[in-house]
């Protein structure tokens, strides 16, 4: 058997070492760079879409998922007690303007029977 056989021409048999590693490792990799699993599940009856769902799974630091534009926690209502208390805010705000807009068609209202 030749080295063009074999496909390696190398003297060493192993030209890469298998790469030792722990869990720990491997997870810092993952969360410092960001990995992606996507899948689609299809359900079809005599060529009619019945159902389609689509996973997209994306694993990454909090730091990794900012610089993807990832931020929808900071947003949450229920996960953030700032955008709760923004969410409040808002609502707060909405009800008061209608509040002044009740009033014054009651003023407009009161006025006109006079």
């Amino acid at each position: 058997m030749t080295d063009v056989d074999r496909g390696y021409t190398g003297l060493d048999p192993q030209p890469y070492a298998p790469v030792s590693g722990n869990l720990a490792d491997l997870l810092e990799r993952i969360l410092d760079k960001g990995i992606v699993i996507a899948g689609d599940i299809k359900i079809d009856l005599l060529d009619i879409e019945l159902l389609t769902i689509r996973l997209r799974l994306f694993i990454a630091s909090v730091e990794t998922a900012k610089k993807a534009g990832i931020d929808w926690w900071e947003t949450d209502p229920a996960l953030s007690s700032r955008a709760a208390r923004d969410a409040l805010a808002e609502e707060n705000a909405r009800l008061r303007a209608r509040l002044d807009a009740l009033e014054d068609a009651a003023e407009e209202t009161v006025e006109a029977v006079r």
